[in-house]
């Protein structure tokens, strides 16, 4: 049983990476067949919410049920904003725009982005003349120079034709596939990294307010699901045709993703950080980039460039360079405090022994026949 436990958190977050470059697949395909992303982003935050909600409701106590206060509610709400609405738009905008493999490969920023931005606000210690923090600003820019080589400079062509799709993005009015796309594709897909980094940062206060996990999950899914809404509804109008679905591959592109994309990915995503903390479930990101970029060059049959290739190696140099960095940080963390709970509980065992040589002191050994001496 010890053995299962520990690998578990492994297991888990394997499994949600390759939830990821499944849903990334899937809807890339759905996509290129005329798919609108805001739609999409409705209906898997629809079928998201529905799966989870029932969970959530029946498995929290009574008091986590009435616990979503003024504080909890702007928390949630601010980061289903962020980390959902505004994320999965730039994230599908992109991914339309450019390729799957370009997608999770951006991906692999997320980790640098949220030091960044945490570092911004203040969430995170930055000191130029310790290595941990070098390691970490280094693994940074060298992130940031991989992301803008693989937006910049695509190379030659390595594998697949030249694709033409013939479907224009209803925001940008260009083609999938060009060179321009590709450009902004990247843009829209570093926008989404930056969202989900914020998201990543709200989930601290957030989880502090509201510490259940499953229903956090939820009200995230329902929130962002009215945010898509009315965001669709601006963007594409009041068109029944936009939302009517056209093909099987759209149908399974919405089912999977919002049961297993959101529901149980969020959740997934929250119990792999509860258990060994968001650095060792960074660590896996890279094997969404292995396995999407692998399986979109067989079954979708995406353009692989050289550019594009090395410039994601870079990304992830980058990244476990960082990790390195904040890995060991963790490490001297956890000795620190496992040192300060060591001394407390020495403190405390003195203290006992202390008290108790105090009433031996004050109380005699043989106090019952005193007592019945003197009565």
């Amino acid at each position: 049983m010890g053995v299962v436990e520990e690998y578990l958190p492994a297991i888990a977050m394997l499994g949600l990476q390759a939830i990821y470059a499944i849903v990334t697949l899937i809807s890339r395909a759905a996509l290129l067949e005329g798919m609108s992303p805001r739609v999409f982003i409705v209906y898997r935050q629809a079928f998201a919410t529905l799966s989870i909600a029932p969970v959530a409701y029946f498995s929290s106590s009574k008091s986590m049920k009435l616990s979503l206060d003024f504080k909890s509610f702007y928390l949630i709400f601010l980061a289903a904003l962020a980390g959902t609405t505004i994320n999965l738009n730039f994230f599908y905008e992109g991914l339309f725009l450019a390729s799957s493999s370009l997608a999770t490969a951006m991906e692999n920023l997320i980790p640098a982005m949220t030091f960044l931005i945490a570092a911004m606000v203040g969430m995170e210690s930055v000191k130029m003349k310790n290595l941990r923090s070098m390691a970490k600003i280094g693994g940074t820019v060298v992130c940031m120079g991989g992301a803008m080589f693989m937006a910049f400079l695509r190379g030659p062509k390595l594998l697949n034709a030249t694709q033409g799709f013939g479907v224009k993005s209803a925001i940008f009015d260009v083609e999938s596939g060009s060179q321009e796309a590709w450009l902004l594709g990247s843009l829209s897909l570093f926008g989404s990294c930056c969202c989900w980094s914020i998201w990543l940062i709200l989930q601290v206060p957030a989880m502090a307010s509201y510490p259940d996990k499953l229903s956090l999950s939820a009200w995230t899914c329902f929130f962002s699901l009215i945010q898509s809404v009315g965001f669709t509804l601006w963007v594409e109008g009041a068109n029944v045709e936009t939302w009517k679905i056209h093909s099987n591959t759209e149908l399974v592109c919405y089912l999977f993703s919002g049961i297993f994309g959101s529901g149980v990915a969020y959740y997934l995503q929250a119990w792999g950080i509860s258990k060994r903390g968001p650095v060792f479930s960074a660590v896996f990101i890279p094997f969404c980039t292995i396995i999407t970029t692998v399986l979109a060059a067989i079954f979708l049959h995406e353009e692989i460039y050289s550019g594009s290739l090395l410039g994601g190696m870079v990304v992830i140099i980058g990244l476990y360079v960082f990790l390195w960095g904040k890995a060991n940080e963790g490490v001297k963390e956890e000795d620190k405090e496992r040192s300060r709970i060591e001394k407390q509980e020495d403190c405390e065992s003195n203290s006992v022994d202390k008290e108790s040589y105090k009433i031996d002191m004050e109380e005699p050994l043989l106090k019952g026949c005193t007592d019945h001496i003197d009565n």
